[in-house]
């Protein structure tokens, strides 16, 4: 039996490589957006905290100046939020692009891989074929020289 040669192997491979890279791309938009996730759960402690303290400064005997000073902490948080939020929106993007990406070359990965699975079943059929023939053969010799003794 031969040996079986996918004439497109270059190319496969070159698709799997691909693919590699887009999942590394993929993973790391990944990280990234929980990056930006987890930025946004400290700025919600912090702001949450702020207004603990402004709770507190209310209460008892009032600072006017130090409850000014917590109130403007809090809308500098909240500013801070809201561009976080926007950051995330951007990171969900790119994790989106990246998956789409991934997803198409994945795609065309797995159609050479059904290309080569089909040539190799047709190699498989062909490989059948020329053993069925060769046992032909050689029982055509075997049979036509014992019919000559």
């Amino acid at each position: 039996m031969g040996k079986f040669v996918y004439r497109m192997q270059n190319i496969l491979e070159l698709k799997e490589k691909m693919e590699t890279q887009e999942k590394m791309a993929f993973s790391i938009a990944n990280a990234k957006l929980l990056e930006e996730q987890n930025k946004l759960q400290e700025l919600l402690l912090h702001r949450a905290e702020y207004e603990e303290k402004l709770k507190e400064a209310c209460e008892g005997s009032i600072d006017v100046r130090a409850i000014n000073q917590i109130k403007h902490g809090i809308e500098s948080i909240k500013v801070k939020i809201r561009d976080q939020m926007f950051a995330i929106r951007r990171a969900q993007k790119e994790v989106d692009v990246a998956r789409m990406r991934l997803d198409a070359v994945m795609k065309d990965r797995k159609t050479h891989e059904n290309l080569r699975d089909r040539a190799f079943e047709a190699f498989k059929e062909e490989e059948k074929l020329a053993e069925n023939k060769q046992i032909d053969e050689l029982v055509s010799f075997v049979y036509g020289s014992d019919d000559e003794s």
